[in-house]
């Protein structure tokens, strides 16, 4: 189930949170990589009912992506893109029309989805729960995804592994990027683990404590951060002409 914001006396009913997540919990987590993009794909599934969350798959990796549920016997909830990509088309549609479930992204983002997320929101799938929290700077609609206990975030392009995504395109903004991560994501426990959307260098995951000590462009000044991000002079994505306009529909079914 996927929850709205809900007045403070209901929040126990509606979203179930109110005592903290249950004990006893299993919780399944895959991390697949798609090689052309450096993009990962999570997975994570509830044991005991099977409910699963797929977080930002690519349409070319969707048959690997179909077969792991499939073999695994997990049920797809959702398939979350943490904003919309400009380097790949999202799968979500594809795996939508293959197992059902919704497609999901940020209400911000401006794209169309079978379920538009806000900051403070909830994805729940068996005993977990997933919440929303806007990181924009790389693009408006950014999200960050926190597992209820605040063990893991799954950070997209706002926050990689000794890095975050470019902000010069598709309406980034790099003070809004040093904001989000500093107040949205380095405020979580320093156990956290980060799971980034990309990563170019082999890494797999980080935590908080590590990326606030050791990022060498979150450790510099709003200032420092903004002069770096505006000199980098990065290529434009080689797909973007392909991916934004796919991903603005982000696998709405039955698009006409």
């Amino acid at each position: 189930m996927l929850l709205r914001r809900v007045p403070a006396a209901a929040v126990a009913i509606c979203r179930g949170l109110a005592t903290g997540p249950r004990q006893g919990r299993q919780l399944l987590m895959r991390q697949l990589f798609e090689s052309s993009s450096c993009t990962y794909t999570y997975v994570l599934a509830d044991g005991a009912s099977g409910d699963a969350v797929v977080i930002d798959p690519v349409l070319e990796t969707v048959p690997r992506d179909l077969q792991l549920l499939r073999e695994l016997r997990l049920n797809l909830r959702y398939a979350v893109n943490t904003h919309c990509h400009a380097d790949h088309v999202t799968g979500s549609g594809s795996l939508v029309r293959a197992l059902g479930g919704r497609s999901v992204i940020s209400r911000a983002s401006g794209a169309r989805a079978d379920l538009l997320l806000s900051d403070g929101d909830h994805i729940e799938f068996g005993d977990f729960a997933l919440r929303v929290v806007a990181t924009p700077g790389h693009t408006p609609g950014c999200v960050t995804l926190v597992l209820d206990d605040d063990s893991m975030a799954f950070t997209g392009d706002a926050l990689l592994v000794r890095g975050c995504g470019r902000t010069d395109f598709q309406g980034g903004c790099p003070r809004t990027l040093h904001r989000s991560v500093h107040e949205r994501i380095f405020t979580l426990p320093e156990s956290c683990r980060i799971y980034p959307g990309h990563d170019y260098r082999g890494h797999t995951m980080s935590t908080v404590g590590e990326e606030r000590r050791l990022n060498p462009r979150l450790t510099l000044s709003p200032d420092e951060f903004v002069t770096l991000m505006e000199g980098l002079n990065l290529p434009r994505p080689r797909l973007i002409d392909v991916a934004v306009p796919a991903n603005l529909r982000c696998g709405i079914q039955d698009e006409p």
